[in-house]
């Protein structure tokens, strides 16, 4: 029998490396920058055109390469960076692998143009394919200019699964945010099919951050600075009233190089334990510096995980570092006395006011006045006043008739109509959380969150399909400052956002004019709604499979419904069944998260026939 193993031609082994190492746009950029700055560069400009789909192109002022050099990029395995194996083990460059060129030029039109500086004339180099084009004397600047055109050209079914513009852009941002923000001492600049977008001018670790985040982030942040001889670490975190409900904008880098790493971003969670609610996540950005032979990070092909000889006491070492800051800049400002729920009240928004009373939104929870209980609460007892607390409790429960509970004539296989035809009397609600509805043949809970996001999400679908907007306009409008890469997403979604009955407009490369709102929001909320519904938008984008449409709607029901633990009045209760049963699909919140259940009296009544062991 005829051999029939084969050597690969190299064509197709750079195909299949390029797999690995350029998964989209943002991969190639990535690659193209860790390079420029292992070179030395003091400056480095992207150019992107089409997301990077037509043209990514970068330029740097560094050491620039010989003819020889030029050529032997592209080979694979061609690396300056290792002379021997135990060189894998103290590698604080970037790129070390000598297979990124390689790959990008398999898949992309690649033109290279270099120059050292004390040569007369640089090297240009035309690759297609892996294919050598040309290779000639050309005149050129100082440092490396690397231009990838038509990406993944040659393999059009890579290509095909690409996002939209919009999203790889996003991509393509967050992964020049990634190499910016690791070297401040560089300038840094970027221009989107001809426009200007960014323009890092060279300072410390705070103005980079600011660059990039936005000037609002300069009073958000904390700074962190331990050194010791195992470990230093610096950077800044968030102060915890500033944490969001999505993990965005998180930062680690290990000897400059980011990583993932869930590990440790457990531990940034774990010193901020008690400072904010259990679903919210601070922005950071925390550099560590570590000798390079206790760490391995050839164990991914975009070098973005790593291995520590002992990831406990780097755990350990970090969450006391931000501990340490968060108590010096924080501690002393909180008051220990005060009921610690309360610092974290829910918001609570409304496509319609539920109830005429309250339709107004609340930042936190205001006890009733008149109330004994919560009047001798609001003083501050000592505790030898908190037996006396719990008889006025009891008192109260004794004193107070029990609410009634409608009555419903139809069951709930029954249309949906017939479910709320007969409310004569107020529901209830369970602690702040579920409203308890009787029906004939037992009762059912309803999740006050899930069933107003649902209420909500068809509100908004309704008018994104069919152009019909109330808008409120602003007195005095108001300017909010994003990130660049929430301005882009919201430069996306700006049409949509429009027929949700936002009246906005762009003032700047990072700041929206608010002009109007939704007649369901307050004015003076325009700012938080705004970051939480871009935060939601991205989340959802990236873990489901929505289109731009019911993505928003989804997003926006999710930031301005009622939350689980906001008080309800009865009429407020009521209207909201009332509502939920009139949905078309009143069964399950937008998330796929159940709205309600159902406890049958046969139900009830077998749990009551069992017998004490």
């Amino acid at each position: 029998m005829a051999d029939i193993i084969q050597l690969l031609p190299d064509a197709i082994a750079n195909q299949i490396a390029a797999g690995e190492v350029v998964q989209r746009p943002a991969s190639v950029v990535k690659e193209l920058m860790e390079n420029s700055i292992d070179a030395g560069c003091s400056s480095i400009t992207l150019i992107v055109k089409e997301a990077g789909k037509t043209l990514i192109q970068v330029v740097d002022d560094g050491c620039g390469m010989s003819a020889t050099d030029a050529r032997l990029c592209f080979e694979r395995h061609a690396t300056s960076k290792i002379r021997q194996s135990e060189d894998l083990f103290r590698i604080k460059t970037m790129g070390f692998r000598g297979e990124a060129m390689a790959s990008i030029a398999a898949i992309a039109h690649v033109e290279l143009k270099t120059r050292k500086a004390e040569d007369e004339l640089g090297t240009c180099i035309i690759i297609e394919g892996s294919e050598i084009k040309s290779q000639e004397p050309c005149q050129c600047d100082v440092g490396t200019s690397i231009a990838v055109k038509n990406l993944f050209f040659n393999t059009p079914a890579r290509r095909n699964f690409l996002k939209s513009n919009p999203v790889e852009n996003r991509h393509l941002i967050d992964e020049f945010n990634r190499v910016v923000l690791a070297h401040p001492e560089i300038s840094f600049s970027m221009f989107s099919n001809g426009v200007e977008t960014f323009r890092l001018n060279p300072g410390n670790l705070r103005k980079r951050v600011v660059g990039v985040m936005g000037e609002k982030y300069n009073k958000r942040l904390i700074p962190i600075e331990v050194d010791t001889d195992m470990l230093k670490v610096e950077g800044f975190v968030a102060k915890p009233e500033y944490a969001r409900k999505t993990r965005t904008s998180r930062y680690i880098f290990v000897n400059r190089r980011f990583i993932k790493s869930g590990y440790l971003n457990h531990a940034v969670l774990k010193a901020y334990e008690s400072l904010m609610p259990a679903d919210h996540y601070p922005f950071f950005a925390i550099y560590l510096e570590i000798d390079p032979n206790k760490i391995d990070i050839n164990v991914h092909p975009t070098k973005q995980e790593i291995k520590f000889d002992d990831e406990r006491v780097v755990y350990t070492f970090l969450q006391a570092a931000i501990k340490r800051a968060l108590g010096v800049n924080i501690m002393p400002a909180l008051d220990f006395d005060r009921e610690a729920s309360l610092d974290f009240g829910q918001v609570r928004s409304s496509n319609a006011p539920l109830d005429s009373q309250s339709s107004k939104r609340q930042s936190s929870y205001v006890a009733p006045t008149g109330d004994p209980m919560f009047d001798r609460m609001n003083q501050r007892q000592d505790s030898q006043n908190w037996e006396e607390l719990y008889k006025i409790l009891d008192n109260k429960e004794q004193s107070e008739p029990v609410q009634q509970a409608l009555t419903l004539e139809s069951d709930l296989n029954n249309s949906e109509q017939s479910l709320t035809s007969s409310i004569d009397r107020l529901p209830s609600q369970i602690h702040q959380r579920f409203i308890l509805t009787q029906i004939k043949s037992g009762f059912i809970l309803v999740d006050q969150q899930a069933a107003h996001e649902r209420v909500l999400y068809e509100q908004y679908l309704d008018r994104l399909e069919n152009g019909e907007r109330a808008t409120q306009k602003l007195l005095f409008p108001q300017t909010i400052e994003l990130a660049k890469s929430d301005h882009e997403l919201l430069m996306d979604i700006l049409p949509e956002i429009t027929a949700l009955g936002y009246e906005i407009e762009a003032a700047g490369e990072e700041s929206f004019t608010i002009h109007g709102v939704p007649t369901d929001i307050s004015p003076g909320e325009e700012q938080g709604i705004m970051e939480s519904l871009i935060e939601q938008y991205r989340l959802n984008a990236g873990d489901l499979k929505l289109d731009k449409r019911s993505n928003l709607a989804q997003s926006m029901a999710r930031q301005t419904a009622i939350k689980s633990g906001r008080l309800l009045g009865g009429e407020e209760m009521k209207n909201l069944v009332d509502q939920l049963f009139a949905c078309q699909t009143p069964y399950v919140a937008p998330s796929g998260r159940l709205t309600f259940v159902k406890y049958s009296l046969a139900e009830i009544e077998k749990q009551f026939e069992q017998k004490s062991p």
